[in-house]
C-alpha cells in the first residue's frame, strides 16, 4: 500500500519542540520515519522529548530563538558533518495577553521575536544550500488569530498576520530554489496553554460554551501535527505560500 506521506529518511528540524504542539509534530513525524532535529530552550525537556522519540538518527540543541544572531551557527553546526536539511517546522512561539492601554512596545518585541522574526532568519538560513537537500518544505504554526481576534492579544495576533504575510512573499523567492513554504492555523486546541486559560477567563461554563463554536470539536495536538506531516510531505508538492485552517470548523 502507497504511503503518500513517507518521510523515511527525511531530516527535519522542528522548533519548539520541547513540550506542546512542537513536541507533539516531532513525534508525529518520527513515526513516519523523519530523522527530528530538536530546537528549544530547555535542554532537560529537549532530551525528554528526544529520548521519547521512535527510532532514528535524532538529535537536540538547545537555544533561546530571541538570540536571531546565532541562528545562522545553529544551522552550521547542524549541518556541519554535510547533513541537509529536507523540512523545517518552526513551531516555538510564545503569547502575551495585555489590554493596549498597558501594552508596552517592549512587549509587542518579545513576541515578535520569537513568533515573526526568528522565523523570517530560520527561513533565510534553511534556503542556503549548504544546508538544505536541493529543496524542502517550509510549516510554520500560525493560528486563525491572524483573523479571529480577541481583548489583549494586539501583539501575538500581529506576530501571526506578518507571518502569513511574508509567507506569500516568501513562496515566490523561495519556488526557484524548490522549496515549499506553508503554514498551519490551528484553532482552539486542548493543549497546555487551553488549561491555562480556563482560569484567568473565570466562567465555569467556558470549555462548554466554547465547543459551541466548533461545528466537529476542540482538537489536540495530533491533528496538527497531522497537517504538518502532509504539507512536508510530497504530497502537497503543488501547495505552497498558503495556509491550512485546522480549526474545527
Amino acid at each position: 500500500m502507497i504511503n503518500p506521506i513517507n518521510l523515511n529518511g527525511k531530516n527535519i528540524m522542528v522548533t519548539g519542540a520541547s513540550s506542546g504542539i512542537g513536541k507533539e509534530i516531532a513525534l508525529y513525524l518520527s513515526k513516519l520515519g523523519a530523522n527530528i532535529i530538536l530546537i528549544a530552550q530547555n535542554e532537560e525537556r529537549l532530551k525528554k522529548t528526544c529520548d521519547e522519540l521512535k527510532p532514528g538518527n535524532h538529535s537536540y540543541y538547545p537555544m533561546d530563538l530571541n538570540n536571531l544572531d546565532e541562528i545562522e551557527h545553529l544551522m552550521e553546526k547542524v549541518c556541519r558533518n554535510g547533513l541537509k536539511l529536507n523540512g523545517l517546522v518552526h513551531s516555538a512561539g510564545t503569547s502575551i495577553s495585555i489590554p493596549l492601554k498597558y501594552l508596552k512596545m517592549s512587549d509587542i518585541k518579545n513576541v515578535m521575536s520569537v513568533n515573526f522574526f526568528s522565523f523570517v532568519e530560520m527561513v533565510k538560513q534553511f534556503s542556503k544550500k549548504e544546508y538544505n537537500d536541493n529543496g524542502g518544505s517550509i510549516v510554520a504554526i500560525s493560528s486563525i488569530s491572524k483573523k479571529v481576534v480577541a481583548r489583549g492579544l494586539t501583539a501575538y495576533c500581529a506576530s501571526k498576520g506578518a507571518l502569513e504575510s511574508a509567507i506569500r512573499v516568501m513562496a515566490l523567492e523561495l519556488a526557484p530554489k524548490k522549496i515549499r513554504i506553508n503554514s498551519v492555523a490551528p484553532g482552539t486546541m486542548e493543549t497546555r496553554i487551553f488549561e491555562d486559560l480556563k482560569e484567568p477567563v473565570n466562567n465555569k461554563n467556558f470549555e462548554a460554551e466554547l465547543k459551541k463554536s466548533h461545528i466537529m470539536d476542540i482538537g489536540n495536538a495530533e491533528y496538527i501535527a497531522c497537517a504538518v506531516a502532509f504539507l512536508l510531505s510530497d504530497a502537497s508538492r503543488l501547495i505552497t505560500g498558503t495556509s491550512l485552517v485546522v480549526d474545527g470548523g
